[in-house]
């Protein structure tokens, strides 16, 4: 885990949107595992070709277009589903190796898997006993 008060998942940012309305746009849940965050996205009804996951400086951004289904004739009474372009952003940071992201869909919910990058892992940390060495450096 890195060591940080800040967790840029807990935070999104949404660049110019309330959290409330990207999160009913395209809601989104994270887990956070020992080597890596996992998000899942809730797509249904489109389909691959209608979705972009993108890592622009430290910046994931997905984004999915839902056409609208009604012919001429139609005349809805009831419209809860958002139709148009959906957006997410999320500030991953220097503790996920951006390069290394990965995304699949399947049944309507899109998994991105964000490592951690390597310098933010956990490592032992080896105890010496030359201090005069260690003054030196």
């Amino acid at each position: 885990m890195p060591w940080t008060s800040f967790d840029p998942f807990l935070y999104p940012r949404t660049f110019g949107r309330t959290a409330g309305v990207a999160r009913a746009a395209l809601p989104m849940d994270g887990i956070r595992r020992d080597g890596d965050v996992v998000l899942r996205f809730d797509l249904p009804g489109i389909s691959l070709e209608d979705i972009d996951v993108n890592v622009d400086r430290g910046v994931l951004s997905v984004s999915a277009k839902r056409d609208e289904e009604n012919t001429d004739s139609d005349r809805p009474f009831v419209r809860e589903r958002i139709t148009g372009s959906l957006r997410r952003r999320i500030y991953l940071g220097d503790a996920y190796d951006a390069d290394k992201v990965e995304a699949a869909y399947e049944n309507g919910v899109l998994t991105v898997r964000v490592p951690l990058a390597e310098k933010a892992k956990a490592r032992k940390v080896e105890i010496g006993n030359d201090t005069k060495k260690m003054i030196a450096a």
